[in-house]
């Protein structure tokens, strides 16, 4: 696997004339609109990328856009891969692992969920704090040392210090955030009222099917996280949910999350060192 991760971040590299991202973007169902606010450099497909999985869900594009962003160097993931794609976790989070051979040294994440707690509504940006995770664990299998230790803390996943930056920012545009627990469970049905409920006692917040197997991975190879969930439908008072009502509402909020996503990177401070998994 390590060799994979190396040979395609090679490959990248040969087609991005080096370009070197500070920090990784995944987007979720119907967020890949970010991508317009990008001042794109490079974009490459990904069933042209050797090894990288390829997107079968509607509202993820499938494309690796590099740029610029709040004046600094990313690289955004228009379209990420789920366990209920019949993907292993290991497919999954492949992305995240040849995004920090690249060099990124911070990875934002975001995804359309359902709101668990009572006091959310539609369109509502969540700031993940914590996590609860019901998907296999990418990490299950023989450790790749080079990335990071075989049993990787998880206290601090989500980065404190950027929860502050985002939480000053929100203050200072007007843009509300709330807190919360992000519950990952495989789908690719939505949940019963039951299991809405169930993830409700437990300490949910709100509920998908992607986000923790890349939050693993990339809390592995020691990467500053922050991650952020659009409430699309309250489960929690048993309405029906569809995909087509998750890609409305997060396109409605994408707008906030994209200016709070570019004034972060804008205040991120400067980047140095030598990538993760990468040989001195």
């Amino acid at each position: 696997m390590s060799e994979r991760i190396k040979n395609t971040a090679s490959f990248i590299r040969s087609k991005t004339e080096d370009f070197a991202p500070e920090a990784g973007i995944i987007l979720g169902t119907g967020l890949g609109g970010l991508v317009e606010k990008i001042d794109v450099r490079y974009a490459l497909d990904y069933h042209e990328i050797p090894d990288f999985p390829v997107s079968t869900v509607e509202g993820h594009r499938g494309r690796l856009i590099f740029g610029l962003l709040g004046g600094r160097r990313v690289v955004a993931m228009q379209g990420r891969f789920h366990y209920y794609e019949g993907y292993t976790p290991q497919e999954i989070v492949f992305p995240v692992r040849v995004l920090t051979r690249l060099g990124i040294r911070y990875l934002f994440v975001s995804n359309a969920a359902g709101g668990v707690n009572p006091g959310f509504r539609p369109g509502d940006l969540m700031v993940i704090t914590d996590h609860i995770n019901f998907i296999p664990n990418p990490l299950i299998g023989r450790n790749m040392a080079d990335f990071g230790p075989r049993f990787p803390d998880m206290c601090r996943a989500y980065d404190p210090e950027l929860i502050a930056l985002a939480d000053g920012i929100a203050g200072e545009t007007g843009i509300s955030l709330r807190h919360g627990c992000y519950v990952g469970l495989t789908g690719p049905s939505f949940e019963t009222p039951k299991e809405y409920g169930f993830c409700r006692i437990i300490g949910g917040d709100a509920v998908g099917m992607s986000t923790t197997p890349e939050v693993i991975a990339a809390a592995h190879c020691g990467l500053r996280i922050f991650a952020v969930s659009i409430i699309t439908n309250l489960g929690i008072e048993g309405k029906q949910a569809s995909h087509e009502e998750v890609q409305t509402e997060g396109a409605k909020a994408e707008k906030r999350m994209t200016e709070l996503f570019a004034r972060m990177l804008a205040a991120l401070p400067g980047h140095t060192g030598k990538a993760c998994g990468e040989e001195a």
